[in-house]
C-alpha cells in the first residue's frame, strides 16, 4: 500500500489539474492586454510599440528574476510558491485595472513578471516529487498546456467583458479567477509541513544513471549542470521571440489589416490557443514514446515557418482564411516547444537541480518573450505595417532551427541515437 506521502498517492487528477492552473494564472495578465489590445490602445492613447513595451516589461522581469526564483523553487514550499504565482497575478490585474495612465500600467507589468518566471520551476519542482517517472512526461504535456488554455479562455473572456465593463471590470475579473484559483491550490498542493516531512527524510545518494532519452543521458548531482540545458534555453529564446510577438499581435493585426472586430481577434487568438492545448499533448505523447526532442523542435520550426507565410499571405491578399491558418499552424507547431524543452529536461537534470536548470531555461525563453513584442511592436509603429514584423518571426525560427540542428548533431557525435 502506498503511503499518503508517496508519488503515486501524491499525482492525484486534482493536483494535475492545479499545476495546469498553475501555469495559466501567470499569463492571463499579457493575454489579456492582448486581447484587449485595440481598446487599450484607444483608451490610453498609445501606439503598437508602446503596447508591446507592456508586454517586454513583464518578460524582462520574468528574465531578471528567473534563476533566483528558479534556486527559491528548490527551497520553500510549493504552497508558496503558488502564493506568488496566483495573488502575484492578481495583483499585477488588480493594478492594471484601475491604470488610467501608461505608466502605470508598466508598474503591473513589473508586477506581473515574477509570477510568471516561478511557474515553471514550481510546476516541474512539483512533477518529479509527487508523479512517478514513468508519468511524468504525460504531466509535463498537461501541465504546459495550462498557458494554451489560458490563451483560449482570454480570448474570450476579456474582450465580451471588457465591450459590457471596460477593461477595468475585465482585469477585476481576472484577478478574483486568479484568486479563486489559489484558494483550490490549499486543498491539493501538499501543507508545508508535509512537505517539511519528506525534505527531511534520509535520502539514499544517487548513483550516476543512465537514462534513455533517445538523444541524452542524466548525470550524477555531483555534476556541473549539463551543456544540453543550455542549448535548450537558447531555443527556448528564438522559438518565444517568435511565439510571443505573435500572440500579442495577432489580434491586433487581425483587427487592423483584417477588419476583425475586437471580439473575433480575440478568438483567433482563442483558435490557437484551444489547438494549442491539443498539440502540446500531442507533442509530449511524442516525447514519451521516445522521440528524440532535438528532431521534434526541427519539425516544429518548420511548421511555426509555414504559419508565417500564412501571415504575410493573409495581410497581401486579404484573406481571413489564411489568417486561421495561420493561426492554427501556431498552435500546433511552436506553442508545443516548451513541452518538449521540459519534457527533456526532466529527462536529464537531477532532481535537486531541475529549480535551478528550469530557472536557467525559463531566463532564456522570458528574453525571447521581451525581445520579440518589443521588436515586432517598433517595426510596426515605424513602418505602419505588420509585414516587416511577420518578417521578424520568421527570422528568430530560423535562428532557432539553426540551433536546434547544432544540438542534434551534438548528440550524435557522442554516439546516442
Amino acid at each position: 500500500m502506498n503511503s499518503p506521502n508517496s508519488p503515486r498517492a501524491s499525482a492525484s487528477t486534482g493536483l494535475l489539474i492545479i499545476l495546469l492552473c498553475a501555469m495559466g494564472a501567470g499569463p492571463l495578465f499579457n493575454y489579456g492586454i492582448s486581447v484587449s489590445s485595440a481598446l487599450i490602445i484607444e483608451q490610453l492613447g498609445i501606439t503598437a510599440g508602446q503596447l508591446g513595451l507592456i508586454v517586454t516589461v513583464v518578460f524582462a522581469a520574468a528574465a531578471v528574476s528567473s534563476i533566483w526564483l528558479g534556486n527559491l523553487a528548490d527551497k520553500i514550499s510549493a504552497r508558496s510558491q503558488m502564493l506568488i504565482i496566483f495573488v502575484g497575478t492578481a495583483v499585477a490585474l488588480v493594478v492594471a485595472a484601475f491604470a488610467h495612465s501608461y505608466w502605470l500600467l508598466l508598474v503591473a507589468a513589473v508586477l506581473a513578471g515574477p509570477a510568471q518566471a516561478i511557474s515553471n520551476p514550481t510546476t516541474n519542482r512539483v512533477i518529479i516529487r509527487a508523479v512517478p517517472a514513468h508519468k511524468r512526461t504525460g504531466w509535463i504535456g498537461v501541465k504546459q498546456s495550462g498557458v494554451q488554455a489560458s490563451q483560449l479562455f482570454s480570448g474570450l473572456f476579456f474582450p465580451a467583458v471588457a465591450l459590457a465593463l471596460g477593461w477595468t471590470g475585465a482585469a477585476l475579473g481576472g484577478a478574483l479567477v486568479s484568486i479563486a484559483l489559489w484558494l483550490i491550490s490549499l486543498k491539493y498542493v501538499p501543507a508545508p509541513t508535509r512537505s517539511a516531512q519528506r525534505e527531511s527524510a534520509p535520502q539514499p545518494e544517487p548513483p550516476e544513471v543512465t537514462v534513455d532519452t533517445g538523444q541524452m543521458s542524466a548525470v550524477s548531482t555531483k555534476d556541473k549542470m549539463p551543456a544540453v540545458v543550455y542549448y535548450f534555453a537558447v531555443i527556448a529564446m528564438f522559438s518565444g521571440m517568435g511565439m510571443q510577438a505573435t500572440n500579442v499581435y495577432l489580434p491586433l493585426f487581425a483587427v487592423q489589416e483584417l477588419n476583425f472586430s475586437l471580439v473575433l481577434g480575440g478568438v483567433a487568438a482563442a483558435v490557437s490557443g484551444v489547438i494549442g492545448v491539443v498539440s502540446r499533448l500531442a507533442w509530449s505523447r511524442r516525447m514519451q514514446a521516445g522521440a528524440q526532442p532535438s528532431k521534434l523542435l526541427m519539425l516544429i520550426n518548420a511548421g511555426a515557418l509555414l504559419g508565417v507565410l500564412a501571415f504575410l499571405g493573409a495581410a497581401s491578399w486579404q484573406a481571413p482564411a489564411l489568417l486561421w491558418t495561420g493561426a492554427a499552424l501556431h498552435g500546433i507547431t511552436v506553442l508545443g516547444a516548451n513541452v518538449v524543452i521540459n519534457a527533456g529536461l526532466l529527462q536529464i537534470v537531477p532532481g535537486n537541480k531541475i529549480g535551478a536548470a528550469s530557472g536557467l531555461n525559463s531566463m532564456g525563453m522570458y528574453a525571447g518573450f521581451a525581445l520579440g513584442p518589443l521588436i515586432m511592436g517598433l517595426l510596426q509603429d515605424v513602418t505602419q505595417s505588420f509585414t516587416v514584423g511577420w518578417i521578424f518571426v520568421g527570422v528568430s525560427y530560423v535562428l532557432c532551427g539553426v540551433v536546434t540542428v547544432l544540438l542534434y548533431r551534438r548528440t550524435r557525435a557522442k554516439g546516442n541515437p
